[in-house]
């Protein structure tokens, strides 16, 4: 799997000009996956937005996590993670996981999150949605699983 997180103060996603979900102070995960992930790799990946320390103590350090300052998430899915730009100007995709079990493993990433007490507001599945974000610091985390023991 493939998250890019982004520290927000606030957040929504729209479809068709109507909001699906909006969150307060939190991070807005896109989530894209691969061929390789299982259920195994979206509940440690749900564990790890939770507990990576990204939130300022109150010595302005990065010693506090999403379960630390109470955030919530707002996770929608971005196949485009996986965009292969090598080959021309046209990226590709087949690397990204077929679309009914890439929609049960983002499900499964949201349980895992709201699991840990963590409010999550949700994009729409393969739907052309327009996301609002103000981010916070800037603060934006790649993760890429494939990087990581499992």
């Amino acid at each position: 799997m493939r998250a890019l997180l982004q520290r927000v103060t606030r957040a929504a996603v729209r479809v068709d000009g109507q909001e699906l979900a909006a969150i307060g102070p939190g991070l807005v995960v896109l989530l894209g996956v691969g061929h390789a992930d299982d259920g195994q790799t979206a509940d440690a990946l749900a564990r790890r937005v939770c507990e990576l320390r990204i939130f300022e103590d109150a010595d302005g350090r990065t010693n506090r996590s999403l379960l630390d300052v109470g955030g919530e998430c707002l996770l929608v899915s971005q196949f485009t993670l996986y965009a292969d730009t090598s080959r021309g100007r046209r990226p590709g995709f087949t690397d990204a996981a077929a679309a009914e079990p890439a929609r049960a493993l983002w499900l499964r990433v949201a349980e895992g999150i709201r699991a840990q007490g963590v409010e999550v507001g949700l994009g729409a599945f393969g739907a052309q949605m327009q996301v609002e974000l103000v981010n916070d610091g800037p603060f934006t985390i790649w993760l890429d699983t494939a990087d990581r023991d499992r």
